[in-house]
């Protein structure tokens, strides 16, 4: 099952998209489901924990190269879902974040390890981060050969 939101305009093409992939379990755990435009949707799950809920941001950030507006729009969004949530909730922030990550992690040892945020985008992504406590882990690095 896939769970995605869109853009809010009508009658554009429906391109910008996020989607969220269930799991069996995840289809019969729903609570609900967020759009926020094209950039970010919130799903919301049952746990087996009374009273405890998984919610999972699925975003995909402005790219370094967007205009600051869009990028700062972005992230005050995203800034502004985060504030909602309280501690005994599990909150998942994943997706395309559009952030480096490179080996110095002075003023982040908090919430990653050996890790160094560069650019605009890593610099505001870090902030959130750091304001809500939320530990990033799961780098992925990929290796991908180019072809001459």
């Amino acid at each position: 099952m896939l769970l995605h939101s869109g853009d809010e305009e009508e009658n554009v093409p429906y391109t910008k998209v996020v989607v969220l992939m269930l799991s069996k379990e995840a289809r019969n755990a729903p609570i609900g489901l967020e759009s926020h435009g094209s950039r970010i949707t919130k799903a919301s799950f049952k746990t087996k924990k009374e009273g405890v809920t998984m919610n999972i941001i699925q975003s995909y950030a402005p790219t370094n190269d967007s205009n600051d507006n869009d990028k700062d729009k972005f992230y005050e969004k995203m800034q502004s879902m985060l504030a909602k949530y309280s501690g005994k909730d599990l909150l998942i922030l994943t997706g395309d974040l559009n952030a480096k990550v490179a080996m110095d992690n002075n003023g982040y040892e908090d919430i990653m390890g050996q890790h160094e945020l560069i650019g605009r985008n890593e610099w505001k992504y870090g902030e959130i981060c750091k304001s809500m406590g939320i530990q990033q882990i799961g780098y992925r690095w990929h290796n991908i050969p180019t072809r001459s």
